[in-house]
C-alpha cells in the first residue's frame, strides 16, 4: 500500500511583502485596468472584476496574484518586456516569495485575507504573447497563485501584504 506524504509547509509566517500593482477586467478576453486601489469582496473579490464572482463551489480562483519578480525572470526568459498586467493577473506582489501552500493565509492592507487555493497555470494566450512565455511561467510557480476572499476591505498600492497563516 503507497501512502502520500503530507506536504509540509516552509511557509515563513509573518513575512511581509508590498503590493505593487493592482488590475481588473470587466469581462472575459477584456482589456485589464491597472488601478491605484479595489475593494474586496467574499461574493465578488476584486470589485469590477469579472472573474471574481463566486461561480461554484469551492470557487478557487477570485483573485490572481504574482510576483514582480517572477514576471521579470520569465520575461527575461522569452526575451520580451511586456508589463505584468499581460499576464492578466489581478495582483503584482513585491519582497515577498508567494507561499506554494494551499491554505496559506495572506493579509493585504488591514483588512483583506486571501487563502491561496492553488497555482495559476499558464495558458495558451500567453504563448500568444510571446512564444515560449507558457513554460517559461511552469517552474516554481511562477506563473502565480489563485485565492479566494476569506475577508474583505479595501486594498491600494503600497498596502502591506503579511503571511498570517
Amino acid at each position: 500500500m503507497s501512502r502520500v506524504a503530507p506536504m509540509v509547509s516552509t511557509v515563513a509566517i509573518g513575512a511581509t511583502g508590498t503590493l505593487a500593482g493592482i488590475a481588473r477586467h470587466a469581462f472575459p478576453k477584456g482589456a485589464m485596468e491597472a488601478i491605484d486601489h479595489a475593494d474586496v469582496t467574499l461574493a465578488g473579490g476584486i470589485v469590477g472584476d469579472f472573474r471574481g464572482a463566486m461561480k461554484g463551489k469551492p470557487y478557487r480562483r477570485q483573485v490572481t496574484l504574482i510576483e514582480r519578480i517572477d514576471w521579470a525572470a520569465a520575461m527575461a526568459e522569452v526575451d520580451h518586456s511586456h508589463d505584468w498586467t499581460a499576464r492578466r493577473s489581478n495582483l503584482l506582489v513585491d519582497d515577498l516569495d508567494l507561499p506554494q501552500v494551499p491554505g496559506t493565509l495572506l493579509r493585504i492592507g488591514a483588512d483583506v485575507v486571501l487563502e491561496i487555493t492553488r497555482e495559476t497555470d499558464p495558458c495558451e494566450r500567453m504563448e500568444a504573447l510571446a512564444p515560449g512565455l507558457k513554460a517559461a511561467l511552469l517552474p516554481d510557480w511562477r506563473g502565480g497563485v489563485c485565492a479566494r476572499v476569506v475577508a474583505e476591505g479595501r486594498i491600494t498600492i503600497g498596502d502591506t501584504i503579511e503571511v498570517v497563516r
